[in-house]
């Protein structure tokens, strides 16, 4: 776009310039984007960092998310509408939003674009911010919102039930102690160390337990009198995600949406059925009837109005983004981690 001067615009961005560790994040400049079709620029105030940027990053998934080098990652921002592209209603320009970029969707396309001073959004994804919810805030609940309380709605909780819920120190976790909490259910929290235990504890988690001590789903299983848990929140995946399969009672539900532990959880179909437990994992979930902008729009919501505690446990500027994914990696983050512009 040409400014009053007659000159390409720019913004800030940072890129991946290849894949490798966190240093190959490399603040730039891009023209400023214009937008098509049912499409808005958003002027960025915040950028969530999930996990799965890390992974990219890393070269991780390209089965999955075909993601070329250089490009700028981040799938999910806040910020004003700036302007809009033809058929889109023009009282949106102005207005604060929460919306994953124009790449990026649910269950599917590339989660990029948002690690910029400006991004390019699909009008149908915008979500206007209630009066009250800031930036920051609102930014952290973009997936994690609508996820959790999809989640929580999905499995139908029921006051008095065991719920385990782990990697629950995290943006998604500490959103899913609140919802059970809420819905009556006795959650267990399992995460590592002290700190992120104790926030679980003030979050409504009733038992803790640390899964870097071994014998921890043995512990998981005393809290329950032997019995084990009604339902397993699995934010972790990997071996901590297949463990905790070893706690749930006969009938329960395992859900698992997490890979933080290294991959989704193997869940081997023969024992969980003899064990009468019913596995449903993120492509599961991904196919069922959920209404995700609803639940998106519930979690904002519930934000604004004091009734969901938003976790952010760091948040860095736009060009320390390289900081933001090393302390992601470093395991040291805790609930989500956003990058201000």
């Amino acid at each position: 776009m040409l400014n009053n001067e007659g000159m390409w615009s720019v913004m800030r961005v940072v890129r991946a310039e290849s894949f490798g560790g966190p240093e190959v994040l490399v603040p730039g400049e891009a023209p400023d984007p214009v937008a098509g079709p049912g499409e808005v620029v958003v002027e960025v105030a915040a950028a969530d960092v999930m996990f799965l940027d890390t992974r990219l990053r890393s070269g991780w998934g390209q089965d999955f998310f075909p993601v070329q080098t250089p490009y700028v990652p981040g799938g999910s921002v806040t910020g004003v509408v700036s302007s809009a592209g033809s058929g889109v209603d023009p009282a949106w320009v102005g207005k604060r939003v929460a919306t994953h970029t124009a790449a990026s969707g649910i269950g599917g396309g590339l989660p990029i674009g948002g690690y910029a001073d400006k991004a390019l959004a699909r009008d149908d994804a915008l979500v206007e911010l209630p009066a009250g919810l800031d930036f920051v805030r609102a930014a952290a609940l973009v997936a994690d919102g609508r996820t959790a309380v999809a989640i929580a709605e999905y499995t139908a909780l029921q006051p008095g039930e065991w719920v385990l819920i782990t990697a629950a120190a995290g943006g998604l976790g500490t959103l899913l102690i609140q919802l059970a909490h809420s819905a009556g259910a006795r959650v267990i929290a399992a995460a590592r160390g002290a700190s992120k235990l104790a926030l679980a504890r003030r979050l409504g988690a009733e038992e803790v337990v640390d899964y870097d001590e071994s014998g921890w789903t043995e512990r998981v299983l005393q809290a329950t009198g032997g019995e084990g848990v009604a339902v397993v929140f699995d934010g972790a995946g990997g071996p901590l995600g297949r463990d905790a399969l070893g706690a749930i009672a006969s009938g329960g539900r395992f859900i698992g949406y997490g890979n933080a532990a290294g991959g989704f959880a193997d869940i081997d179909p023969g024992a969980a059925a003899a064990q009468d437990i019913t596995v449903v994992m993120l492509p599961d979930l991904l196919q069922a009837d959920i209404d995700w902008p609803s639940a998106g729009r519930r979690a904002l919501d519930e934000a604004a109005a004091e009734r969901l505690e938003v976790v952010v446990g760091q948040t860095f500027p736009l060009a320390k983004a390289a900081d933001a994914h090393a302390a992601i990696e470093s395991r040291i983050a805790v609930g989500r981690t956003i990058l201000t512009v």
